[in-house]
């Protein structure tokens, strides 16, 4: 939903974000000047912007920085997660003029602009993510150049923007062919992975473990996931609504019912819990960056870990229950609002989290969820 030419914050082209309430914010062009839409979120963390740019389960959403210095390492070749941004609009407090850092090819403006993606800068951050905080993510629109227009046509324009509750957009992000990420040194298991979204790291923390990842499209039948003879099953984050998801669903339960070992994360966590007969609803403002705490209350640790989800699963806190596959039970929660950021089935090898364990970017914390998954896959074939 972006149209744009090239541009630059240097050329100090005016700007203005439109929130679908009506709250207006008046910037700075950054990135390519023209128009976007999206779902206005914001993200916590202080680094890895170029991490955020490039998840897929970003798709159609505008990102807030509430880092107020962005762009100071400018842009490398080496830590994207996919071959593009996937964000639909950047927001920014104080980008970095000069980006300085030894692998840095490019500044983060010039990439937004050779990208096609429609920014604003020099607006109160702050301001703007305590309105999100008070009254939840919503629809926005990023205007500059020719774009610009009276305040009421553009806000008639977002209102008439395509909402997130509701969205597939798993299909529009995932790879249209399979392929394969080989294992790093000597081959131990091959997993099956379904790409809702993936990000490049995935696979390659599966690879540093001796799994070969060949990895299948988001429309991939259950025949498909079977014919790579897989010693586990993964399905990855995404965007969207998992409410739509029920293509997902559908192979999920016929993987459960196999008793293949099972992993998911994020999108891959909502898709269990639709799959174990769990509904999911839509977060006030989601959780976003990559300094959010969460328990894993089977040892009771607490981890710093990497978040991007606005659906959340609901689930029972204070006890197992029963599903069609057998006992489950939440595993993880975050502790600043008890929302389920992880299931585990009691009685089929299969769990997931709703966080994002690859690290990319950071923290390391749950690098282990991997190590857990490898222990499922050596129970099935011991």
């Amino acid at each position: 939903m972006t149209t744009s030419h090239r541009g630059s914050a240097r050329n100090a082209a005016p700007a203005v974000l439109v929130l679908e309430d009506g709250r207006t914010f008046r910037g700075r062009a950054y990135g390519a000047v023209g128009e976007t839409f999206g779902e206005a979120v914001f993200s916590t963390g202080m680094t890895g912007y170029q991490e955020t740019l490039t998840d897929p389960s970003y798709h159609r959403q505008v990102v807030v920085m509430t880092a107020p210095h962005v762009g100071n390492t400018g842009v490398n070749d080496e830590d994207p997660e996919s071959g593009r941004i996937w964000v639909s609009g950047y927001v920014v407090r104080d980008p970095a003029r000069i980006p300085s850092n030894w692998r840095a090819r490019r500044s983060l403006d010039e990439e937004l602009a050779a990208q096609g993606v429609v920014g604003i800068s020099g607006i109160d951050t702050r301001a703007l993510t305590r309105h999100l905080r008070e009254r939840g993510a919503m629809r926005v629109g990023i205007f500059s150049g020719a774009a610009l227009a009276e305040d009421a046509a553009l806000l008639a324009r977002v209102q008439a923007a395509p909402q997130m509750k509701g969205a597939d957009l798993s299909g529009e992000v995932a790879a249209a062919e399979a392929y394969t990420v080989p294992a790093i040194g000597t081959k131990r298991f091959t997993v099956a992975a379904v790409d809702l979204g993936i990000k490049g790291m995935t696979p390659h923390r599966m690879a540093e473990r001796g799994i070969e990842v060949r990895v299948l499209p988001a429309s991939a039948t259950i025949e498909d996931v079977y014919a790579v003879d897989p010693d586990g099953v993964f399905f990855s984050n995404g965007p969207g609504d998992p409410a739509t998801a029920d293509h997902a669903v559908a192979v999920m339960r016929a993987v459960l019912e196999r008793k293949t070992p099972l992993f998911g994360i994020c999108f891959g966590n909502q898709i269990l819990g639709r799959a174990l007969g769990l509904g999911t609803y839509k977060l006030k403002y989601g959780h976003r960056g990559i300094n959010q705490p969460v328990q894993d209350r089977t040892t009771g640790k607490v981890e710093i870990t990497a978040h991007n989800h606005g659906f959340a699963v609901d689930a029972p806190l204070d006890r197992a229950f029963d599903t069609p596959y057998g006992r489950a039970e939440v595993s993880h929660v975050c502790l600043n609002d008890d929302v389920v950021e992880g299931l585990r089935c009691l009685d089929v090898p299969a769990f997931s989290v709703q966080y994002h364990p690859e690290a990319a970017a950071g923290p390391h914390d749950a690098a282990y969820l991997f190590d857990r998954f490898v222990s499922l896959m050596e129970g099935q074939r011991a």
